[in-house]
């Protein structure tokens, strides 16, 4: 008996085509993602922002700590975009070097807590015991502390900066990756693949980092979007009361220092709103994101 090869048109035909390839879980989650409008919107802001702070020195009219006395509160015009503050300074200018400021210290704090969090999460789920209870009761006092009296101390103490910014908002933060890391752990650490590491001999290294960090990330980053989120709102705040980033280096948060002043606010709305709304559009897109990502790699959504 003769065997013919299938002439491709033919199998089509006749139902006996290859079974299309599916598309990856990281593939189906990115194509959620993108179909999700908000969270498309959030992304194409936040990059936006970020690349304009970036090129700030390249795109920015002025230095942004130039003093013209002679200009002093001009409202926007030709030559002044955004008009100019209280000793003359350029307000676009400077809200573009804040916004430099202002991302650093959230991006920073952010991974700098989810990075921390992250790790100690995975020891406590992972050890269990003591290991477990005294990390959580620690997690327990610090998620108790509140966090801009805590800063405003801790400027009084060490004098206040931008380093100082980012390593006290991260310390108060991690304890949030910390529970989410700890409770996939715990959840994973019982399921077969990770019993069937640990009979091979596996070492604990290996077993962390190649079953139980890659089940975590995906809620991690999540949580991370967010704490970018609150970290540039925490810096902001504290900025505008005093105990963040000091003049004449410029933030978001001390250029609505401009606001306490009720003439400002009713007739300059220019000094304080375009400071305002940067902060407004970095902490929805944000939070845009890191919904659409939640959204994305939820294992009940449809492909």
């Amino acid at each position: 008996m003769t065997t013919q090869g299938l002439d491709p048109t033919v199998a089509t035909d006749s139902g006996l085509a290859p079974a299309a390839t599916e598309s990856s879980p990281d593939k189906l989650a990115l194509r959620r993602f993108m179909r999700n409008p908000a969270a498309m919107i959030g992304a194409v802001a936040l990059l936006l922002t970020v690349l304009a702070s970036l090129l700030a020195p390249l795109i920015s009219p002025y230095p942004p700590t130039e003093i013209d006395l002679t200009n002093v509160r001009q409202p926007p015009s030709g030559e002044h975009l955004l008009g100019t503050d209280s000793t003359g300074r350029d307000v676009f200018s400077r809200l573009l070097a804040g916004g430099q400021v202002s991302l650093m210290v959230g991006f920073s704090a952010a991974l700098t807590a989810v990075a921390f969090g992250t790790l100690v999460g995975i020891l406590a789920g992972w050890f269990g015991g003591i290991v477990d209870g005294i990390i959580s009761r620690l997690i327990d006092i610090m998620l108790s502390l509140p966090a801009v009296l805590v800063i405003i101390v801790l400027a009084g103490v060490i004098g206040p900066s931008v380093p100082m910014l980012i390593l006290v908002i991260a310390g108060l933060a991690w304890p949030t990756p910390a529970r989410i890391a700890r409770g996939v752990v715990l959840s994973l650490r019982e399921e077969e693949f990770v019993q069937a590491a640990r009979a091979i001999g596996s070492r604990t290294r290996f077993i962390l980092a190649r079953h139980l960090l890659p089940g975590a990330l995906p809620p991690i980053v999540v949580s991370a979007t967010l704490l970018v989120a609150e970290s540039v709102l925490l810096e902001s705040s504290l900025s505008f009361l005093g105990a963040g980033v000091q003049p004449p280096q410029s933030s978001w948060g001390n250029m609505l220092n401009e606001a306490q002043s009720l003439t400002v606010l009713s007739s300059m709305p220019w000094l304080w709103v375009p400071p305002g709304l940067m902060i407004a559009l970095v902490v929805l897109s944000a939070m845009a994101v890191g919904d659409g990502i939640r959204d994305a790699i939820d294992p009940r959504k449809n492909s």
